[in-house]
């Protein structure tokens, strides 16, 4: 029986985990957001990196005739593709129950109670098959993993339709809502709703439009062109692949937990690793010549110099406030009425940086409003936004030890692409030229991947006590 390593990274805004095998090759991701209820984040994380890890298997057991026929390639990533879709249906039927309960509980007015039910359900309507294709053709489930941000962009477009008179009680309504839908843990059973999937991706094929989103003939794709006249073949060649991949049983030989709610994890003390440990773990893994790291968390931020071996040395970190951490700026999208992804494109068109006085989230609504009613650009403004926390963090690297070797940045703001551009530009014009700097498409993981090396491992390490900096505010 093959064994698995489970690292679990418990954030304040996302849970992640990673799923290794004993060749610390990850085989399994899965994230959630977390907002309300630890505990279910933690589980719905771990759901999701076994669901990958299937996926994983599957492609790692069939890659010999993948590279014969790379028509079963594009299937299987078609085939996960659409797994999510079906478990982002049944979590969006659970959605559209709470708003139904909170409009119920919250208009007494039936005549009011009716308007926006009414509403509500036109608003679905609309999205729902516009999610659908995305998921389908777009590949949506790897471009943007959370429920709450794939469906609020689409509520909130809507909702901006309307009469203005429409959006406090539908925001009301939705706030009142998201939390409950996104904090239930559903089951799945893997087998039952990959045959759902198998069955939407025959529908997909069989209807296969002439060209793709970007107005590609689908004919210059080699593997879809493959699979729109062989697609029932392939299908029936993999499903013994698939209902095998279905019915493993992964036996998790050791675990780790850490992140910020790492002490509300279900795990025995022995399991428990701080975040700074297990994000220098990680990083060190995927970039070895790492001595620099970097993680901007939903809560905190930390500066962390690491030996050869990845384990601290030193760091600094700031966790007596959200202040120009994830936090942060998910207040500012809320604030703006956007979804948490376009702060950074946004961001990126700014002609200017706008100077900020303060990153404190406190006082961050009302000096938004105040350079808005100055009339300065939404761009400009959040162009000095996040080159203010970037200069945040640039401090706490000095503190920290500066940087030195390559220079690895990880957590979830690290997929921001106008912090990773002020990164860039700053950590050149401080440390020079040289400096290697590292972002990987598992920064998010990293802290995650480390826990479950360490459950590997299983060695202890502690934080280094006596050289550790003071802490800022």
């Amino acid at each position: 029986m093959n064994k698995y390593y489970l690292g679990v990274d418990l954030g304040s805004t996302t849970s992640k985990a990673v799923i290794i095998n004993e060749d610390d090759e990850i085989i399994g991701r899965g994230i959630t957001n977390t907002r309300s209820n630890y505990s279910v984040a933690a589980d719905i994380a771990r759901d999701e990196a076994v669901y990958n890890a299937r996926f994983s298997i599957l492609q790692k057991k069939m890659e010999d005739e993948m590279k014969a026929k790379p028509e079963y390639k594009r299937y299987i990533v078609d085939l996960e593709s659409v797994f999510q879709y079906e478990q982002f249906k049944v979590r969006l039927d659970k959605l559209g129950d709470e708003l139904v309960k909170t409009c119920n509980a919250f208009f007494k007015d039936e005549k009011k109670r009716d308007e926006i039910l009414g509403y509500l359900r036109s608003i679905r309507k609309v999205f729902k098959p516009v999610i659908k294709h995305d998921y389908l053709y777009n590949n949506l489930g790897s471009k943007n993993q959370f429920f709450r941000d794939i469906v609020s962009e689409k509520y909130n477009e809507e909702v901006n339709k309307l009469d203005m008179s429409l959006f406090e009680p539908l925001m009301t309504v939705w706030d009142k809502s998201i939390s409950p839908a996104e904090n239930e843990r559903v089951t799945f059973n893997f087998k039952e709703l990959v045959h759902k999937a198998m069955d939407e991706l025959k529908e997909k094929y069989k209807n296969l439009p002439e060209t793709s989103a970007d107005n590609k003939s689908v004919n210059f794709d080699a593997e879809m062109n493959l699979l729109k006249g062989n697609f029932d073949h392939v299908s029936e060649t993999l499903r013994q692949h698939i209902d095998e991949i279905a019915d493993i049983e992964f036996h998790i030989e050791n675990m780790t937990g850490t992140g910020y709610g790492r002490a509300l994890l279900p795990f025995p003390q022995d399991c428990i690793r701080s975040e700074i440990l297990c994000h220098a773990f990680g990083a060190h893994a995927i970039f070895p010549e790492t001595r620099t790291v970097l993680d901007i968390g939903g809560q905190d931020t930390k500066a962390i110099q690491v030996d050869k071996y990845g384990l601290v040395t030193s760091f600094q970190m700031n966790d007596r406030c959200a202040a120009g951490c994830g936090r942060y700026l998910g207040y500012i999208a809320d604030e703006m009425s956007i979804s948490l992804n376009e702060l950074g494109p946004m961001a990126m068109k700014a002609d200017k940086e706008v100077v900020i006085c303060s990153t404190c989230t406190v006082f961050a609504g009302a000096e938004l409003r105040e350079l808005t009613n100055l009339g300065e650009k939404r761009e400009d403004i959040l162009g000095g936004l996040h080159k203010a926390i970037i200069m945040r963090a640039m401090s706490l690297i000095a503190r920290s030890g500066g940087v030195f070797n390559e220079f690895t940045f990880t957590g979830g703001v690290a997929r921001n692409p106008a912090v990773i551009k002020y990164l860039t530009q700053l950590v050149k014009e401080n440390y020079g030229n040289n400096i290697k700097i590292n972002i990987h498409t598992d920064s998010i993981f990293m802290g995650a991947l480390g826990g479950a090396m360490f459950a590997r491992r299983n060695i202890q390490a502690e934080l280094p006590s006596a050289k550790k900096g003071k802490q800022v505010a």
